[in-house]
């Protein structure tokens, strides 16, 4: 073991980094809270001696049901920096810029899948498998309606194709005035039942939208039309020491920047939602934010589900025992930026600073959900690795060096390297630039594996 990975307290207990699990470094009695990232992460079920292995055995929860808050701004700001720095992207006519010029195949409803995917495979572009469209019941359409059309209007889509069957519930001329103002010669329709031969007018359509995307060029956008999106999936006991700091950082940046940063997973703010409520720059945005705590906490126990049934079997491996630790390293990816908006589900981003949008932390629901809600780009903090990637460019960012070594096909970004002695400072600079590169076209792995995909979030009746 090399001596960099052993620390040791005035008592000389040594202590082994390399796992991501917790020991503890003084004596914890029976009762008393333990604490990390200077916060209680829960207590300890039974007497701990300094150098013993902290886990699920002996160390359990201190959260419950429904919080009471009170608002209490701690005057978080950044810095404003006045960088006038540009990247190239399209300029789209609504103002909004594109840092991707893809064909998207958008279908109504689940039944025409394989009708998009031959589409989509015949004429190279994108299309998003996805079940829903028709009978669902309860606010399920609505959610349906909301994100496809979040996908329907994404600023990195140069043309798209809304395939519809005819008869399911979510039809095109229902599903049309969920669009809103729409740029109509990028956004084209087709009704299957409508055609004798589906697949030869959809390519017809499509080559139609390609010539026109080809025509488009790249300008000087600034800096600060971007939107990010920050995501955590499959913890280690290092996500909140490297990986998810490292993004923190990042969006410290961006925000001073001017840009936007948009943070959801809701579960998993439970047990540090205060950390982000104390940031809320007035009464109103607070109470916004706890609406969203207290109701999605509703919705679970709406279920009969415990509030607290996290972390996964992924998380307690590689070293997270409770969900006021998983939540504690998660909520590091908004920084120490000032919370200016909260949104809800398939909302649209529309302030700078950071947003928290109301959603899930499924990795699948919440990639789509940001990428609905106008993220150009998703940071995807990991501590397990995953190959998956949404229908915008995905960044995998490992939390730790051998992740990054062992799935080198999955992984863009190793912050690892902050164990073995790399600062802060000079990896959020290296995250910062390789940001703007894939803003300027340089592709994510997901993008270079092609991996995108997409999930609706459901919580309705299916007749």
């Amino acid at each position: 073991m090399e001596k960099k990975h052993i620390i040791h307290n005035n008592d000389n207990v040594y202590i082994d980094l390399t796992s991501g699990h917790k020991y503890a470094l003084c004596d914890i009695k029976e009762g008393e809270n333990v604490i990390k990232y200077g916060f209680p992460i829960g207590h300890a079920t039974s007497d701990i001696k300094a150098g013993e292995h902290v886990h699920s055995h002996n160390l359990k929860t201190n959260l419950n049901d429904i919080s009471d808050y009170t608002y209490n701004y701690d005057g978080s700001k950044l810095t404003n920096v006045d960088d006038n720095r540009t990247i190239k992207a399209y300029r789209r006519k609504n103002g909004d810029i594109g840092i991707r010029n893809d064909i998207f195949i958008v279908n109504t409803v689940g039944c025409i899948n394989k009708t998009a995917q031959i589409l989509a495979e015949k004429c190279n572009v994108n299309y998003f498998s996805h079940p829903f469209g028709c009978s669902q019941l309860g606010g399920d359409m609505e959610i349906t309606q909301k994100i496809l059309a979040g996908l329907v209007k994404h600023p990195n889509a140069g043309g798209v194709l809304v395939l519809g069957l005819g008869c399911e519930n979510n039809n095109i001329e229902v599903f049309k005035p969920h669009l809103g103002d729409f740029d109509e010669e990028r956004v084209r329709f087709l009704n299957c039942q409508d055609c004798s031969d589906e697949i030869a007018e959809g390519i017809r359509i499509i080559d139609e939208l390609k010539a026109i995307a080809a025509n488009d060029k790249k300008e000087d956008v600034p800096i600060f039309k971007l939107r990010v999106g920050l995501k955590c999936g499959g913890s280690d006991g290092f996500s909140g020491l490297t990986a998810n700091p490292l993004v923190g950082s990042l969006c410290n940046k961006m925000v001073s920047l001017g840009a936007s940063c948009v943070l959801t997973e809701v579960p998993e703010m439970f047990g540090a939602e205060h950390v982000l409520m104390e940031r809320c720059v007035s009464e109103d945005v607070f109470d916004k934010a706890v609406q969203m705590i207290n109701g999605y906490k509703k919705y679970f126990m709406a279920h009969n589900q415990p509030i607290y049934e996290n972390p996964s079997p992924g998380n307690k491996k590689g070293g997270i025992t409770t969900l006021e630790e998983k939540s504690l390293g998660c909520v590091q990816k908004g920084g120490k930026a000032p919370v200016t908006d909260v949104i809800t589900y398939g909302e649209k981003v529309t302030k700078p600073g950071l947003t928290l949008m109301d959603g899930p932390g499924n990795d699948l629901v919440a990639v789509t959900n940001l990428a609905c809600s106008g993220a150009h780009i998703v940071l995807f903090t990991t501590g397990r690795g995953t190959p998956f990637g949404g229908p915008v460019p995905t960044m995998k960012i490992s939390t730790n060096s051998n992740l990054a070594k062992n799935k080198s096909n999955w992984i863009d970004f190793d912050a690892g390297r902050l164990v073995d002695g790399a600062s802060m400072e000079e990896l959020t600079d290296e995250l910062f630039e390789l940001v703007l590169s894939v803003a300027e076209g340089k592709e994510c792995l997901n993008e270079i594996n092609g991996y995108k995909e997409i999930s609706i979030f459901k919580d309705g009746v299916i007749l």
